[in-house]
């Protein structure tokens, strides 16, 4: 079958962590394969596209890359909307970036307003474990998956941006495990629309 034939499906992904922690670098080394040393903050909001084939499924993934910095917070509702994943990161060689997650967690529900909450997905990320050859590590591998298992069992991976290590993978476990919340909302609006157009045939409204 011909490529531009077969279904596409846009992914929307937020990234979310504290600033500094290096969700920029992350996406650049994803899509264009470039890590770049100096630190640049990401000022509100930014968005990369990355088209992948899974399955038979040609995948747009949307990353949306926001800001850190707590001025920046306010923006925050318009961008989480409609998301299918949210990525969270922190830096494993910076306790506070890891005790901020819960943070992140919750304000990410609370702006986005998913339809079922406990279930939407989320992707952890630990990353810059090339830092001292891993000997400034301030968060262990064991405590991170804990947190994870605490939260649903969300999928954990631990990465280095500058090495290149996980990256991929990390991000085809995020175009999954959105495809997957993808197809449920599919079923869910589907459902709506029928319930919609069967009230409209009774010629009243469905509220």
């Amino acid at each position: 079958m011909d490529i531009s034939m077969k279904r596409r499906t846009l992914l929307k992904v937020i990234v979310l962590g504290d600033s500094g922690v290096g969700k920029t670098s992350l996406m650049n080394q994803y899509v264009y394969k470039k890590f770049h040393r100096q630190y640049k903050a990401t000022i509100g909001a930014d968005f990369v596209t990355k088209e992948l084939q899974i399955d038979d499924k040609l995948v747009t993934l949307q990353v949306w890359d926001t800001a850190g910095q707590e001025r920046f917070h306010c923006l925050g509702a318009a961008f989480y909307r409609g998301a299918d994943c949210c990525v969270l990161v922190y830096d494993v060689n910076v306790s506070k970036s890891f005790e901020t997650l819960q943070n992140w967690h919750e304000e990410f529900l609370k702006q986005a307003d998913p339809t079922d909450p406990e279930a939407f997905p989320f992707v952890l990320l630990g990353n810059k474990i090339d830092v001292d050859g891993g000997n400034s590590r301030a968060v262990s591998e064991k405590k991170a998956r804990e947190w994870c298992a605490s939260k649903g069992n969300i999928p954990y991976f631990e990465t280095s941006a500058k090495e290149d290590y996980n990256v991929d993978e990390a991000f085809l476990c995020i175009a999954k495990t959105g495809m997957i919340n993808e197809h449920e909302q599919e079923i869910y609006f589907q459902g709506i629309s029928e319930t919609v157009s069967e009230a409209e045939q009774r010629g009243r409204c469905a509220c």
